[in-house]
């Protein structure tokens, strides 16, 4: 039986004890749908051997190969990750476009006696469904939170979350801090990153406004889509102001893993050279050499960092409420994170 996706909830209410991909893992790697384990009926090479031989040969040939290499590969995933599966077991199974590669694991799986079913369409119907989600309005309105490099932005995001505020973070979606220091390690595809986050504006309430941190449109390598870039640049902005050597503080204790990592972080200063005097980078580098992480944080922030905003927000000519805090301590952050959400409130 196959299942058609009307919406992107639809996963979710469907109760589905496990999602199956079958596709390769290469394929599996730039995009799957949410919560999915990977159990590919052909690996990458074999995938690559049975559409040779459909262009080349014959069809026939293909399948039979494809037929052979699918039964075998079943087989294996039977005796690993399926030997304890019990008989009420009820998985949804699906491939690039819910044909030959579902349909074969689920046959199996059904004379087996589970009830498996198929993804009608497949991923590229799942993918519609977040293109379709990413083109239109987000359902919510919008506010930013914004503020200069350092001042806690990410950190109030989810406190307004804890307090029961509507967010989209952004950064958490991208992996990464939306920084040239911000790399936190393998970014999603460009794909997953949109499919995370239709999923998120799906789920969003449209009678309470969202708030999402103030960006660049770009988040490392992840591009925000047009429609919420959109929204993003004409929302209602809230900024949060601390002093920049408070925020230097901040900097040096939430970018530990950049200051373990020497190599790393000179690295870093390098990419600054387009934009800086060699002055200044040779600066960066002695404090960097010297441990000193706040000094550099603060000639970060007023050479690099600081200016830059205030070119950007001069351009926007954008009005904003202001929430200041003297300290970025773990009690300030709860007392400004507390002014936020009136403000959000009264927005």
């Amino acid at each position: 039986m196959a299942v058609t996706l009307i919406s992107l909830r639809d996963l979710a209410e469907a109760r589905f004890d496990d999602i199956i991909d079958v596709r390769s893992p290469s394929e599996f790697a730039a995009d799957h749908l949410p919560g999915a384990v990977n159990l590919p009926v052909l690996d990458d090479e074999e995938r690559a051997r049975v559409g040779t031989i459909y262009k080349q040969i014959s069809p026939f040939d293909a399948r039979k190969l494809g037929a052979a290499l699918i039964s075998r590969n079943v087989a294996g995933h039977l005796e690993g990750p399926l030997a304890d599966k019990p008989g009420g077991w009820r998985p949804l199974i699906y491939c690039w476009r819910g044909g030959q590669r579902s349909g074969s694991m689920a046959t199996i799986l059904s004379q087996i006696g589970w009830r498996a079913e198929i993804v009608h369409g497949g991923y590229k119907s799942w993918r519609g469904l977040v293109v379709r989600t990413l083109e239109a309005d987000p359902p919510a309105r919008v506010i930013l939170l914004d503020g200069n490099t350092g001042s806690a932005k990410t950190e109030l995001l989810h406190l307004l979350a804890v307090r029961g505020i509507q967010i989209i973070d952004l950064e958490g979606l991208a992996n990464h801090r939306g920084s040239l220091f911000g790399n936190r390690g393998p970014q999603p595809s460009q794909r997953m990153f949109e499919g995370r986050l239709a999923q998120v504006l799906a789920d969003l309430d449209p009678t309470r406004p969202v708030v999402i941190e103030a960006e660049s449109s770009a988040i490392g390598q992840c591009q925000i889509p047009a429609r919420l870039w959109k929204a993003m640049c004409g929302a209602a902005r809230i900024e949060v102001q601390a002093p920049a050597d408070e925020r230097a503080r901040y900097l040096a204790r939430t970018y530990a893993e950049l200051t373990a990592a020497p190599d790393r972080l000179a690295m870093t200063i390098d990419q600054l050279r387009p934009f800086h005097s060699a002055e200044h980078i040779a600066e960066w580098h002695i404090m960097a050499a010297r441990s000193d992480y706040v000094s550099l944080a603060e000639s970060l922030i007023l050479a690099h960092y600081d200016p830059r905003y205030a070119k950007h927000r001069a351009r926007s000519g954008i009005s904003r409420q202001v929430v200041f805090t003297e300290n970025l301590d773990a009690a300030r952050l709860i007392s400004a994170a507390d002014r936020l959400t009136a403000e959000v409130l009264r927005a």
